[in-house]
């Protein structure tokens, strides 16, 4: 008897269920039309408690280019009318990211360079990466935490090309050294730190809370990208927890139209006290007693991603690659504060005084809550927050 048309069977039958079971590992969605079919594919895997996973997204990651395909610096600053790029001296945005990322120099210096920015190097004291002790002894490489970093570095020079970006490493992803590597960019003389990672929320969080306490310097974290769910540190009252939005061209005055994106994190924290700039907002108290999360959003979804230059991956893909997750707000709302020339009190708190300079994102939503806390609506709700950069006069 000849086997072979059964074992032909199988082997198609095994290859289907393979490929369901990547798309669940990997949160991967079909990306539309929007995404020409690819899927979209998570830089970090899920990490375990006590840990973060970056919320960095690779779409279409079977369509690396030799030139940028995503949103641009002109896109974003029109976007969010941003001023001019005069805008931003003196002041220095951290990233913190675990691992290394051994390309990130020379990775800043083709994204900068292709898109006319001023060169932002060690060698003109622009640019400077450290360990998350200070040094130069730095952790092991790690492909998907350098697209991260080539993310956020990226998201920095768009927003504020004036801006210095100071790269801190943790030496892995427990919140232990993530939070080392936050007080070290203190240290350092941040005075915007962006944290584009996030794990599931623990008892003890609150104790952690002393690594992102540091008045007069605006933190901000990204909400997650599992829909609606809260992680921290975007749970942290003393961060901006940045949502995510679908950005789109439009024809309006304004040129661009947002919705809460799909994945964006979002919910009421198990742990954390509710903030008083929270306590004021009556769509808050409606359906959240404690810390709510997001506070403001930018541009997330992997359909309507950012241009990024990475030549370090783990998954073969290296080149001009397309970014989408709430990775990608978290560096613009850190910009964007440092466009302000940054705060003096808690960075979170600002945003909920000048909500009129703020894009209100009102559709959308990211599950199925039954109420603003995963439904886009007027005002704040939780994809969201309060909307997305309108200006810079809300930070």
């Amino acid at each position: 008897m000849d086997f072979r048309p059964r074992l032909v069977q199988v082997l198609r039958a095994c290859a289907a269920v393979s490929g369901a079971l990547l798309l669940a590992a990997v949160g991967a969605t079909p990306a539309g039309a929007a995404g020409q079919g690819y899927l979209h594919q998570r830089s970090c895997a899920d990490a375990p408690a006590g840990f973060a996973a970056c919320h960095a997204i690779l779409a279409r990651p079977d369509a690396v280019r030799k030139s940028p395909s995503g949103y641009n610096p002109v896109d974003l600053r029109s976007a969010y009318a941003l001023p001019s790029a005069t805008s931003g001296s003196g002041q220095t945005v951290a990233i913190v990211d675990a691992y290394n990322d051994p390309n990130a120099e020379s990775d800043l210096s083709v994204y900068r360079s292709q898109f006319g920015i001023a060169a932002c190097t060690t060698a003109n004291g622009c640019f400077r990466k450290v360990n998350q002790t200070g040094g130069t002894r730095y952790p092991r490489n790690n492909g998907g935490w350098s697209e991260e970093i080539s993310l956020d570095v990226d998201m920095v020079s768009a927003v504020c090309p004036n801006c210095h970006i100071l790269l801190v490493e943790a030496s892995s992803n427990s919140f232990t050294n993530l939070g080392a590597a936050v007080d070290e960019a203190v240290k350092l003389g941040a005075t915007e730190i962006s944290n584009s990672y996030g794990g599931s929320e623990f008892s003890g969080e609150t104790s952690d809370d002393s690594h992102f306490k540091h008045p007069g310097i605006a933190i901000t974290a990204s909400s997650g990208d599992g829909g609606y769910g809260v992680e921290y540190p975007a749970a942290s009252q003393y961060v901006t927890a940045a949502g995510g939005t679908t950005l789109s061209h439009a024809s309006n005055t304004r040129g661009w139209s947002e919705t809460a994106w799909s994945g964006a994190g979002s919910g009421c924290s198990a742990y954390e006290s509710q903030p008083s700039w929270q306590a004021a907002n009556s769509n808050v108290t409606g359906v959240c007693a404690r810390r709510a999360v997001a506070d403001v959003s930018a541009d997330a979804d992997p359909n309507t991603g950012v241009s990024v230059y990475d030549s370090y991956s783990y998954q073969g893909s290296s080149g001009w690659l397309v970014f989408g997750g709430t990775s990608v707000a978290s560096p613009i709302i850190a910009s964007v504060f440092a466009l302000a020339g940054g705060v003096t009190t808690y960075s979170a708190s600002y945003p909920y005084g000048h909500s009129s300079s703020l894009n209100d994102v009102t559709s959308g939503s990211n599950g199925n809550c039954g109420n603003i806390l995963c439904n886009a609506g007027p005002g704040w709700d939780g994809p969201t927050g309060l909307g997305t950069p309108n200006g810079i006069g809300a930070f």
